[in-house]
């Protein structure tokens, strides 16, 4: 059995909102696996549906590219070690050529986008220009990932949060395209990068999702005296009405408009209404969000233990 060390209740603890005892419990119940711990509190009712970002961790930058049409766009996430190189004026224009190549690129995965040839000089490729630019900036980098959108019927919209901490693209099909239908399409995308939406619709959430998410809520139930002793039928709805609760917490169409006058309007709602004012035919239909850093980890060093070291060799 693992030992469970006091940074991994803390760990945990950042990424359940769980009391510290509960975390310490959890992990010594699932022999210290975080994952089977995160469940361990979800079934007990002491943690959320989904796990908090916790930190994330490397520098650098994401942007975004739409073709002068509108009808496709890219958006791209560069890495670097340090928030310094991020907000500096040659890496964020490398950050832009990067993703004008990602924008033409027929490249499937990042390998074949490192070896194809570079837009600005085809005497070298992508990852041959990234080692130029390492060289030039004195920092490694990284082209983490990219994503392109293309829409035939309508056009593709770009939101940029934070100078580049978040980027979003938003696939609109639409009969009608003006400014006000622009203007819904980059307020979904600003909705996009505020409450971050797994999913476009309900009909895109997985099934084996779902049931999963029944397993936990019937733990939680079972695990309470009081609700554990209802009828079935009043049981199953209480796992439904809690269902519909998250869906509409993680499917964008189904989320609160942030910007709804009442608070109550959804922004499928809201994306009705302007097709309605405007005698248009809109869906949104698909999305792509990043955020610099997400699911990497950063080293957590000390600068004045660091410094110390420097000065000690």
């Amino acid at each position: 059995m693992a030992a469970v060390t006091a940074a991994m209740v803390k760990e945990l603890r950042e990424m359940t909102g769980a009391g510290m005892m509960d975390c310490k419990k959890a992990l010594s119940a699932t022999e210290g696996d975080m994952d089977k711990a995160v469940e361990f509190l979800r079934e007990k009712g002491l943690a959320s549906a989904t796990k908090k970002a916790g930190r994330i961790a490397a520098e650098g930058i994401v942007d975004t590219l739409v073709s002068e049409d509108g009808k496709k766009a890219v958006v791209v996430e560069v890495n670097s070690e340090t928030d310094f190189v991020a907000k500096n004026e040659k890496f964020q224009t490398y950050v832009k050529e990067v993703a004008e190549q990602a924008l033409n690129t027929s490249a499937a995965d990042m390998d074949a986008f490192l070896a194809e040839k570079w837009f600005e000089d085809e005497s070298k490729t992508v990852q041959e220009e990234l080692a130029s630019q390492i060289a030039i900036i004195g920092e490694n980098m990284k082209i983490r990932r990219f994503e392109k959108l293309e829409e035939a019927n309508g056009f593709v919209a770009s939101y940029i949060h934070a100078g580049g901490k978040i980027g979003v693209l938003v696939d609109v099909e639409s009969d009608v395209v003006n400014d006000e239908i622009h203007e819904m399409a980059k307020n979904v995308a600003m909705q996009i990068a505020a409450l971050s939406p797994k999913f476009t619709n309900r009909s895109e959430v997985d099934a084996d999702y779902i049931e999963h998410e029944k397993s936990i809520l019937l733990a939680q139930i079972q695990n309470d005296p009081k609700e554990a002793s209802k009828p079935e039928k009043v049981i199953q709805g209480m796992i439904q009405g809690r269902i519909n609760k998250e869906l509409k917490e993680i499917c964008l169409l189904d989320q609160t408009y942030v910007k709804a006058e009442d608070g109550k309007q959804s922004v499928q709602a809201y994306v009705d209404a302007v097709a309605k004012a405007n005698n248009a035919k809109i869906v949104v239909k698909k999305f792509v969000r990043f955020e610099t850093g997400e699911g990497l980890e950063k080293k957590n060093e000390n600068f004045a233990d660091e410094v110390a070291k420097q000065m000690g060799n």
